[in-house]
């Protein structure tokens, strides 16, 4: 049996991220996987990094580490309004200050995805582990997504078991794309966020995936996820904002989880 930790979209946010650390260790998971967005909108980008570099935590690259780690000025969001816009541009300016050059470094030569692949029976079974999709970085891939669509996507990339971060929305859906009657079902996993939750639940959230000797494409429950959420001090993290030139609008979020 495997049992993976997987957490993604921390976002500089120190307290979410020791309190994630905390709760994981008392799971005691075999691996832990992270699924980037370490930087932006908060003011510890690079006690975040150095937090996860310490324990030498496999890690892709978010959209936000993409941009930081090139020192562009563009983080690949989807704001919705031009004060949303405007407040981003603060952000990832603000994050460029921060960084450290040893840290910027490391955000840079994170790589995109990862695949593991398992064969614990005589099925294989692929995991692929990305930022927001296997086609792009920073797309977004939420729960409505339609499912010829969501297929395809997998299909294309060739993913048993598909888990994703970028829109910090948790779910978990099963799609079957098996053909002539013999079922293989698809697992797409949005992990949510650790940092900087958007489902109006304002603990962090992560996943806890477990795979054994009787998981199998054939087998629709045969994959185990369980959302795991997390208390951490995000008055600490609010405050922060507010005490930096951050968009106090920030710290409203990380109140409201949104």
């Amino acid at each position: 049996m495997s049992k993976i930790a997987l957490f993604s979209d921390i976002h500089a946010n120190l307290p979410a991220l020791e309190a994630f650390f905390t709760d994981v260790e008392t799971r005691n998971p075999d691996f832990i996987y992270c699924l980037g967005d370490l930087v932006g909108y908060n003011i510890w980008p690079n006690e975040v990094v150095d937090a996860i570099r310490k324990r030498n935590i496999p890690t892709i690259a978010g959209n936000y580490d993409f941009g930081i780690g090139r020192e562009s000025n563009e983080c690949g969001c989807a704001y919705k309004t031009e004060q949303d816009k405007a407040d981003g541009a603060v952000s990832i300016s603000f994050t460029n200050e921060l960084i450290g050059p040893l840290q910027r470094q490391y955000l840079r030569a994170l790589p995109a995805h990862m695949k593991v692949e398992y064969q614990l029976n005589s099925d294989k079974l692929n995991l692929l582990l990305v930022h927001g999709s296997p086609r792009k970085i920073n797309e977004y891939l939420f729960e409505d997504r339609d499912e010829r669509s969501m297929l395809r996507i997998m299909q294309d990339a060739d993913a048993d078991i598909l888990c994703f971060g970028h829109t910090h929305k948790p779910y978990h859906r099963i799609l079957d794309s098996g053909k002539e009657g013999k079922p293989h079902y698809r697992h797409a996993i949005n992990i949510g966020s650790v940092g900087k939750p958007k489902d109006g639940d304002n603990r962090g959230g992560y996943v806890l995936l477990t795979i054994d000797e009787n998981s199998s494409v054939h087998a629709k429950h045969s994959v185990q996820v369980e959302f795991i959420r997390f208390a951490y001090d995000y008055e600490k993290a609010a405050r922060a904002i507010e005490e930096s030139i951050l968009p106090d609008a920030y710290a409203q979020n990380l109140r409201q989880g949104c």
